[in-house]
């Protein structure tokens, strides 16, 4: 049983290398062909092992060391739980590009719901046991919030996949909640809240600390609704998601003059690869709101919302560019994963591969716009996939043979 955050780090990242080398075999076969393959059964797995198996996976591991108090290790504690996640996160693997939506994945999805709804209660508890108080409690409960009201839109997809009853609108309203939920939710406020934690223990205190959390938090729900512009919701709707990208602005704002404001000790505390990464991350998610608050206008949303290449280009904007590379930073910052010129060199393609996904994607989305065929860029996204793999699968060798040659102690 794996009862260190240095194990279940090597567990995620070689899951999230699945999860490149997948998206690598989605496009080969957009790009030329690949029978064997379900396209829409096997980006179901692509989709679902991504958040069940690599950000899902990591965020319950790092959430566990805060509970980690130097006498009792919490993985002994928890271990069944993040186990529990990963049979959910396999069975779904394995199960969706057989079935796609059927009995048993979606026995899986459920399994991995479940297992959401009883961490976040043990965590929930454990956190208001804690004698060791931190001012990133509230995010990691908000985080533990916001996932499982997202699995409304998991179950909703699955009722209406099994039933045959799934609407367009239907769909993509359930999709986008889920997605909205995952992503601006469970995923954004636990990787603040571990941020936020970082700063604690080195003595760190933001400024306004209240406030930037509130703001998230009060605009979390009624930011969903830029995802659902083309629904024509009412007119008090369309001021409430108004005023929710105004609190987002100001949240963003107030966060960055708040850490920056520490920035001579910060560039003493954090390696340069952790610079580096963090930076990206911040970066990739001042580039995330701008994008929304032009979502806010109807007739650029429904443009956005109608060409694939830009709605993907934004979901791994998101996934990889904020929330991976973020992960990564926090886990290299604690040590919790072996540096050393391999790993960098992993990481390093792997950012590339990035930044090639997306430049792309939006390249492609401008042509779509346009009407404009841009050539060859289903091959360039292919190399794009194979640079994310590349990467990974470097990482993981590192991690591998760091591992085989001697234990790493978790700071």
């Amino acid at each position: 049983m794996i009862k260190s955050i240095n194990g279940w780090f090597r567990v995620a990242a070689f899951n999230l290398m699945i999860v490149a080398f997948i998206g690598f075999l989605l496009r080969y076969k957009i790009a030329y062909s690949l029978p064997v393959i379900h396209q829409k059964h096997m980006l179901h797995a692509h989709s679902q092992f991504a958040f069940t198996g690599w950000v899902t996976m990591i965020l319950m591991a790092l959430l566990v060391t805060r509970l980690d108090n130097g006498k009792i290790n919490p993985f002994r504690k928890y271990a069944p739980l993040l186990i529990a996640n990963l049979v959910a996160a396999y069975g779904m693997l394995f199960s969706f590009p057989v079935q796609g939506y059927g009995l048993y994945s979606v026995s899986f999805s459920v399994l991995s719901i479940f297992v959401a709804y009883i961490f976040a209660f043990v965590y929930w508890r454990d956190l208001n046991r804690s004698a060791d108080k931190s001012p990133a409690d509230p995010w990691f409960k908000g985080a533990l919030f916001f996932n499982i009201i997202s699995s409304v839109g998991a179950f909703a997809l699955a009722i209406m996949m099994i039933t045959r009853t799934a609407s367009a609108d239907k769909y993509l309203a359930s999709s986008y909640y889920f997605l909205h939920f995952q992503y601006n939710g469970w995923f954004f406020f636990a990787c603040t809240g571990l941020l936020i934690h970082k700063l604690h223990a080195w003595g760190i205190r933001l400024k306004q600390h209240n406030t930037i959390f509130w703001l998230f938090a009060i605009s979390c729900i009624p930011a969903y609704f830029l995802s659902a512009l083309w629904l024509h919701i009412p007119w008090w709707i369309y001021i409430m998601v108004i005023i929710a990208v105004c609190f987002q602005i100001a949240g963003f704002a107030l966060l960055f003059r708040s850490v920056t404001a520490h920035l001579a000790r910060l560039k003493q505390l954090v390696p340069l690869l952790g610079k580096w990464l963090v930076g990206l991350s911040a970066i990739a998610l001042a580039i995330k709101i701008l994008l929304q608050t032009g979502s806010v206008i109807p007739s650029l949303s429904k443009l956005a919302f109608g060409f694939r290449s830009i709605v993907i280009g934004y979901l791994h904007l998101v996934l990889l560019g904020v929330i991976s590379l973020i992960i990564f930073g926090y886990i290299v910052i604690n040590r919790y994963m072996k540096i050393n010129k391999t790993a960098i060199a992993g990481l390093t393609i792997f950012i590339i591969g990035i930044f090639l996904n997306e430049l792309i994607l939006f390249i492609q989305g401008a042509g779509a716009i346009s009407y404009t065929s841009i050539p060859y860029t289903n091959e360039l996204l292919l190399i794009a996939a194979l640079f994310l793999f590349t990467g990974l699968l470097i990482l993981n060798i590192s991690q591998r043979r760091a591992a085989s040659e001697a234990p790493i102690l978790s700071s």
